[in-house]
């Protein structure tokens, strides 16, 4: 059962952490080169901004994006922004969120997001904490996968697993951090095929795409290829 205003809580302090290391940068470093391939840091904040203002249109009814180009081309008008501008539109943007995420509404509706995607509303909070946790990782300024709060990366990989679960090009796996255990991949008979184990943190990194599995054990085949998110 999804906490909205809980998570809507984990969302602001997720923010306020990335605003605050982000603004031990300058409009330099602010340029150079995230972890995400042909992203500037300053593409990574401005997905974020205008990420926040997205999932405001998705909390009311209207599309998250025009389209998918003018997604893309608002990032790119954004990200060389000096860092002060980029910083202050994260900070407003957020709180657009934050305002629409307070206002009365049926958290149970379903709402469409990108690509005729569909969820409960109730969900859109954990969604948005999973783009300030990860994308903050992704900025490469010290905020690492084992720096995230434990509850975000327990929950995000029951979320990634369920995404994955019934893919056919994803062998039946069993997920576990020798603690706790998630299943996903397509449906099998008579079990998993393959058990991927390590450290939680590890594991989210290998099914968020954000980190090669190098540091996982795999039993009963190679380690899956999972497709991009």
């Amino acid at each position: 059962m999804m906490d909205h205003v809980r998570d809507l809580a984990s969302v602001r302090d997720a923010t306020e952490r990335l605003l605050n290391a982000a603004a031990e940068l300058d409009n330099a470093s602010a340029a150079e080169p995230s972890r995400l391939p042909g992203w500037s840091r300053g593409h990574v904040l401005a997905h974020l901004s205008r990420n926040a203002d997205a999932l405001v249109n998705v909390l009311g009814g209207l599309p998250m994006y025009v389209s998918g180009e003018a997604r893309d081309a608002d990032i790119e008008r954004d990200a060389p922004r000096p860092l002060d501008g980029q910083l202050a539109n994260l900070r407003e943007s957020a709180a657009r969120f934050q305002d629409a995420g307070a206002a009365p509404a049926d958290w149970s509706r379903t709402v469409e997001l990108r690509n005729g995607v569909t969820d409960s509303a109730s969900r859109v909070p954990f969604r948005r904490w999973g783009e300030v946790e990860l994308h903050h990782v992704d900025l490469g300024i010290g905020y690492e996968l084992e720096d995230l709060p434990e509850e975000f990366v327990e929950r995000e990989i029951a979320f990634l697993a369920d995404r994955f679960t019934g893919h056919p090009e994803v062998p039946s796996t069993r997920i576990t951090d020798a603690t706790r255990a998630w299943s996903t991949g397509r449906d099998t008979e008579g079990g998993p095929e393959v058990t991927v184990t390590g450290p939680a943190p590890a594991l989210l990194g290998w099914l968020c795409g954000r980190r090669d599995g190098s540091g996982l054990s795999v039993d009963g085949g190679p380690l899956p290829a999972l497709p991009p998110l």
